[in-house]
């Protein structure tokens, strides 16, 4: 998302769901990565990790929610696409079946 901070200033935030080792789903968000030395998130990057792709889309769609409201009240409104389930089973099924 493209978008204001508090003060007004330009920001972008980026948040993303990630498959980790262990069957393990991961949504990270980071403020401004264009202004870090490394594209690699850090641990703190990550909001929520866990098990169910449900509570995982859940976390995902709820950070979206919450920058999308923050543009919106700092006079910056973004239209923003929720995460959906079958973005994220293709790729797995075309890893482990070949589909």
């Amino acid at each position: 998302m493209e978008g204001r901070d508090d003060g007004g200033g330009p920001e972008r935030v980026v948040i993303w769901i990630e498959r980790r080792p262990g069957a393990v789903w991961a949504v990270g968000r980071i403020v401004n990565p264009q202004h870090r030395q490394s594209d690699s998130p850090r641990e703190d990057d990550y909001l929520w990790q866990g098990f169910e792709l449900d509570d995982c889309l859940e976390a995902a769609n709820d950070a979206l929610e919450d920058d999308a409201v923050v543009s919106e009240e700092v006079g910056a409104p973004q239209t923003v696409k929720p995460f959906h389930r079958e973005e994220l089973l293709k790729p797995l099924e075309k890893f482990f079946f070949g589909r």
